[in-house]
Parts: C-alpha cells; sequence; structure tokens
C-alpha cells in the first residue's frame, strides 16, 4: 500500500510541476518512486506519465515550433534513446538511486545558477545533437530526457518561449520513442499494467491545474523552489544509493 501511495503521490507533484513549468516531470517522480520501485518499473512510469502531460500542453506548441532549431536534437535523440533502453535492464537498483541523485545534485544548481552562467554561442547544430543524443540516452535509461535539453536551451541563451518549445517538443518525441523502444525490448510487462493506471489517474488533474495557473505564478520563485527542494532530495538518493551500493 504504501509503494502504491507513494507512486500516486509523486505522479501528482510531478504532473503539476511540469504543467506549470513546461518540464520536471521525471526529476520530480523519480525523487518519489527511486525509494521503492525498481528501475525497471520507474522508467516506464516515468515516460507514460510525461508522455500524458506533454501530450496535453502539446497545443499550445504547435505556433512556437522551429523545425530547424529542433531537427539536430531530434536526430541526436533517435540514436540516443536505443542506447539507454538496452542498459536498463542491468542496473543495479542501488547505482540507479545514486545516477539519480548524481543527476539532481548537479542539474538543480546548475539550472539555479544558470542566469549567471555563460552563454554558449559555439558548436552549433553538431552540439545541439550531441546534447539530444545525451537526453535521449538518458530518456531510454531512466525516462530523463529533460535535463541536458533544458539546461543546454538555457545556456544558449534562447528567448524563454523559444526555450520551451524546444525542451517541451524534443521530450515529447523523446518519450514517444522510448515508449515504443520499451514494447518492443519487452520492458512493458504485466507489472507496468497497474503502475501505468494509477500514474496515468494520477497526472491528469495536477497536469491541468499547472497549466491553467502557469501564467498567474512567478516562473522564477517556483522554480528555485523546486529545484531548491529536489536538490535536498538528490543528496538523500545518492547518500541511499551509496549505502546500498557499498554494503
Amino acid at each position: 500500500m504504501e509503494t502504491w501511495l507513494l507512486l500516486a503521490l509523486g505522479a501528482c507533484v510531478a504532473a503539476f510541476v511540469q504543467g506549470l513549468a513546461g518540464f520536471g516531470f521525471g526529476l520530480v517522480s523519480m525523487a518519489f518512486w527511486s525509494w521503492t520501485l525498481p528501475p525497471v518499473l520507474a522508467a516506464p512510469a516515468v515516460v507514460f506519465g510525461s508522455l500524458i502531460g506533454q501530450l496535453l500542453a502539446v497545443r499550445s506548441l504547435r505556433h512556437g515550433i522551429d523545425w530547424r532549431r529542433l531537427t539536430p536534437f531530434l536526430l541526436g535523440g533517435l540514436a540516443g534513446v536505443p542506447v539507454g533502453v538496452a542498459l536498463l535492464r542491468y542496473v543495479d537498483p542501488a547505482a540507479f538511486r545514486l545516477g539519480v541523485g548524481v543527476v539532481l545534485l548537479v542539474y538543480c544548481p546548475a539550472m539555479l545558477l544558470a542566469a549567471e552562467l555563460p552563454r554558449i554561442k559555439h558548436g552549433g547544430r553538431v552540439a545541439d545533437a550531441a546534447v539530444g543524443w545525451l537526453g535521449g540516452a538518458m530518456g531510454g535509461f531512466g525516462g530523463l530526457p529533460g535535463p541536458a535539453t533544458t539546461l543546454w536551451c538555457v545556456l544558449r541563451g534562447w528567448p524563454r518561449d523559444q526555450q520551451r518549445a524546444v525542451f517541451q517538443s524534443f521530450n515529447l518525441a523523446m518519450h514517444a520513442i522510448t515508449f515504443a523502444g520499451y514494447a518492443a525490448a519487452g520492458v512493458l510487462t504485466a507489472q507496468t499494467v497497474p503502475v501505468f493506471a494509477i500514474v496515468g489517474a494520477a497526472v491528469l488533474g495536477p497536469t491541468l491545474a499547472g497549466v491553467h495557473l502557469y501564467r498567474r505564478f512567478s516562473d522564477a520563485t517556483f522554480r528555485r523552489l523546486v529545484l531548491g527542494l529536489l536538490t535536498v532530495s538528490g543528496v538523500a538518493l545518492v547518500v541511499a544509493g551509496a549505502r546500498g551500493f557499498w554494503s
């Protein structure tokens, strides 16, 4: 019962954050789910929940998509997803918690400090594709295509609406490709059915609430709060993962 409650709670909180901020479902949900779900269930649950949320928001993206800017990310991500899917079956749960914690500890403070970081003007489409590959691999491995691309868009210095159009479109595409990859690799089993049922029911309301409140909240203040809490969660996950990994 505790596992199912934590699953539903993580889905609700993550869906609200994604609806409000446009990113973060995987990071927020993993802060809850990495404690109780094995990687082979947690990663598909992240992909499924985030995919539903992104589909609900896709109407707001269709007029802002720049395909010339987005295409290198998509091509790189398409090559990266199979790598992540192939790794999923061989990951120890303790190492998984440790890895998610490290991602949180690197990504969240970096996003908090992103306004002060230097802008990257070099590398062009090749660099964008490389970041897309990394995002695709992380998406296949842990349902986390967003951290690399979101941070990269910030460092590129693009306007906020253009950043959101790129990373949300990329996340939607990577989640769809990853979900298909899970199905082809046999990752989606009878065990994932009740997990998907709980996540699917839990995300609908909070996602719509987050989208509705998007223009009323201060993005900067809310993002700082969420990223600060996720940093604390990352510390806890690293400690727990390290203990399990070395015990």
